[in-house]
């Protein structure tokens, strides 16, 4: 196992011009020995090419990849000892789940004895101790992949073991076992992990750390609280969550700030002094207020969600060209005027976030 330290930024254009034309902007970034990480974002957005860039498919265009603090740049993945779990099984059909899970095993020239140990405990945890001697070729889709994990845990000396979206073709109810599966084989074998998902629920109940992408940049490395409870940029603010965080336009006027065309007094001094910025708030953190006070702005409900555990309120706040909508989550107990009609919301709080250039104020 080893740490891993990317500084680099890569294009696929042979003259770049401009942000757009690099699919990894320039960035300086360091997976710990033994951590458990998550790139997450959409489509499109670079994390299947920094894993592959990790891994050595891909060679940056710009700048090093370390190891350790050994320069592997250069190296192809075999001689950078890492392990990669695909989107689809790749697995040997001819071949039982034992000699698929020996394979990497057997081509190292590992002993015989210390393979059945190893491919004996990779299969428990998997819970494929019963399908050892099966064929590969007759077993389910989540088997499958089952055996594709294991072949990339299987191995001690790994660097890292590298996942890009090795859930997607599992059905949902098994997503959430192996998902479990992995985190505890993590505290087990203390292996340093890189999974790429566009699924939030899967990177944050999988990972310690998660970086999250758009547009070729990481705009925030955090635990699941740190990117709730303060998203660093707008987009992980709006990624995060369900639904997203919300944003209203607002500018300071010297002695106060107006928020989608409401004036209100400033709850931070120095956002009186802004020419404009943000105010970011969960729905989770919206409250019903009185009218008159402080903070207190009225809106007009446009929908309720009953959603089972929760209801999902929607209002807009401000008229005209100021109008915004926000969005409220609140617990099924909490008695909400219907649809139509004015309330007051408090957006205010220490959960209130204030962003500017889409960057999150200090």
């Amino acid at each position: 196992m080893a740490k891993i330290t990317l500084d680099l930024a890569h294009t696929y254009f042979s003259n770049p011009q401009r942000d757009e034309d690099y699919a990894l902007l320039p960035l300086k970034m360091d997976f710990e020995d033994g951590g458990a990480y998550a790139l997450l974002g959409p489509s499109g957005c670079g994390k299947s090419t920094m894993l592959n860039i990790i891994s050595g498919l891909v060679r940056p265009s710009h700048g090093t990849v370390n190891f350790g603090g050994r320069d592997v740049t250069a190296l192809s993945p075999q001689q950078r000892n890492i392990a990669q779990v695909f989107q689809f099984p790749v697995i040997y059909d001819t071949m039982t789940v034992a000699e698929n899970l020996a394979f990497p095993l057997k081509n190292r020239g590992v002993a015989p004895d210390r393979i059945r140990q190893r491919v004996g405990r990779i299969a428990e945890m998997l819970e494929l101790s019963g399908q050892l001697d099966q064929r590969a070729a007759g077993l389910a889709a989540d088997a499958k992949q089952k055996i594709s994990l294991g072949r990339g845990l299987v191995r001690e000396d790994v660097s890292a073991v590298l996942f890009d979206e090795p859930l997607t073709v599992i059905d949902p109810h098994l997503k959430w076992q192996l998902r479990r599966k992995l985190k505890q084989i993590h505290r087990e074998l203390k292996l340093t992990l890189v999974y790429v998902t566009h699924d939030q629920v899967e990177a944050l109940t999988f990972a310690d750390q998660v970086v999250v992408m758009t547009r070729g940049k990481a705009v925030q490395m955090g635990d699941a609280s740190e990117l709730f409870e303060r998203p660093r940029h707008t987009f992980v603010g709006h990624f995060i969550g369900s639904p997203g965080m919300n944003f209203l336009p607002a500018r300071g006027t010297g002695s106060g700030i107006e928020v989608a065309g409401q004036a209100l007094a400033a709850p931070r001094a120095a956002l009186a002094q802004l020419e404009a910025f943000k105010v970011g708030v969960r729905p989770e953190y919206v409250q019903l207020a009185q009218q008159g006070q402080p903070g207190a702005m009225p809106a007009v409900v446009t929908q309720v969600q009953d959603v089972g555990t929760f209801s999902l309120i929607s209002a807009n706040v401000g008229t005209g060209a100021s109008e915004v909508r926000v969005r409220a989550r609140v617990a099924e107990e909490v008695s909400w005027p219907g649809v139509g009609e004015t309330v007051w919301l408090n957006l205010f709080s220490e959960h209130t976030c204030y962003y500017r250039d889409e960057e999150l104020i200090p």
